[in-house]
């Protein structure tokens, strides 16, 4: 039986850098929105405190290595790092994986997402969301520039491959205006260069979107994110959409007696969340499952976050058996699962140990991948 491989979504907002100072405060991380985070609801889980890894410094080589060697011990296969090109070569958070490829540590699979989406304040729990720094896409040379930088990173023998070509996901691929000069010209470098070819996913995309017609090799599933968006267009029009397969399930699901009034967060059920977003089609391309521990934003969004309500490490142990499952269709380095996330604390999003889990999240997770061994 051909591996299943798991790769967990790491965030690299961990260490300080001047943007944030500006922006927000001195010495500003992700950390700073964790542990500041208050209870909204009876029996709510706030805040999220850190435990075996405490809150760390990405700059500190010795975290990073600490992280890999977690995660390699419970069936993590390796990381998928954003990555932030904002246009005209100007990046934010890019220091972490930089370290990573030039010192050739933590030996350690990896991939990148490129996270090509707008900050604006309300992503750290602003009240107005003031644009903080624009994504732009200026065109062929600076996606030329792009790809030049990414090179060393494609070519490092610990990048994760698919039939030799490095996998390269563009979160919101939609949002990209000359979608195909970016495909044909990131095909075009990565020929030039040498290499095999590339594997480029897709996110943020319909079901219903072939990503072979528009240059792109598959998909990663974006339900999760589809229904966080819909559970709002749900209570605010009274209808409800993921993927038009859904009408008039999300009602069993949401706690419409505390978002009514929005004193409290949106509340999902997360047992119900887990079997609507594992509805996976069954498509000609390739399209990878993502499995989601938890999910509280509350720490950046207060009352206008969503809060997943009773996730279990057995009900999680469910919901990635069956991402496995799913993936028994493939072969050979296809096997993919993709985990969010590993690190996304202020969205109550991660596999990393807290304090009132521990290791539990991780412990089920290397039991399930075990069984497909």
């Amino acid at each position: 039986m051909d591996q299943i491989k798991a790769i967990a979504v790491y965030l690299p907002q961990y260490h300080p850098v001047p943007e944030n100072d500006e922006w927000w405060e001195k010495g500003f991380t992700e950390w700073t929105n964790v542990v500041k985070a208050k209870p909204l609801f009876k029996g709510h889980y706030q805040p999220r405190l850190a435990a075996d890894l405490g809150y760390y410094d990405l700059r500190l080589p010795e975290v990073r290595e600490q992280q890999a060697e977690m995660a390699k011990a419970h069936g993590i296969h390796g990381f998928c790092y954003y990555h932030y090109w904002f246009g005209n070569g100007k990046q934010l958070l890019e220091r972490p994986f930089n370290e990573v490829v030039a010192s050739g540590k933590p030996d350690f699979p990896f991939m990148l997402c490129w996270a090509n989406q707008t900050w604006k304040g309300v992503w750290f729990g602003a009240s107005k969301g003031a644009v903080l720094i624009e994504q732009l896409y200026p065109g062929k040379e600076d996606y030329i520039a792009h790809f030049d930088y990414l090179l060393s990173a494609f070519k490092d023998p610990r990048y994760i491959t698919i039939d030799g070509m490095p996998v390269f996901n563009v979160y919101m691929a939609l949002d990209i205006p000359d979608l195909q000069l970016f495909v044909d010209t990131f095909r075009e470098c990565a020929k030039k260069a040498g290499l095999k070819g590339i594997y480029l996913l897709a996110g943020g995309c319909p079901t219903e979107w072939d990503p072979t017609a528009h240059g792109f090799d598959g998909i990663i599933s974006n339900n999760f994110h589809r229904l966080r968006y819909d559970v709002k267009k749900y209570l605010i029009k009274d209808r409800f959409s993921l993927a038009g397969r859904l009408e008039n399930r999300l009602k069993n699901i949401i706690n419409n007696n505390d978002v009514e009034v929005r004193k409290k967060p949106y509340l999902v059920d997360y047992e119900k969340m887990t079997e609507l977003v594992s509805e996976w089609p069954d498509t000609k391309f390739d399209y990878f499952p993502q499995v989601v521990p938890d999910w509280d934003n509350s720490a950046r969004a207060g009352v206008k976050s969503l809060v997943l309500k009773d996730s279990t490490p057995e009900l999680w142990g469910k919901h990635v058996e069956k991402a496995c499952e799913y993936v028994q269709r493939y072969k050979g380095d296809r096997k993919l699962v993709f985990v969010k996330s590993w690190n996304e604390w202020a969205e109550g999003n991660y596999l990393e140990p807290d304090q009132k889990w521990g290791l539990q999240y991780l412990k089920v997770f290397k039991d399930i991948i075990s069984k497909f061994r």
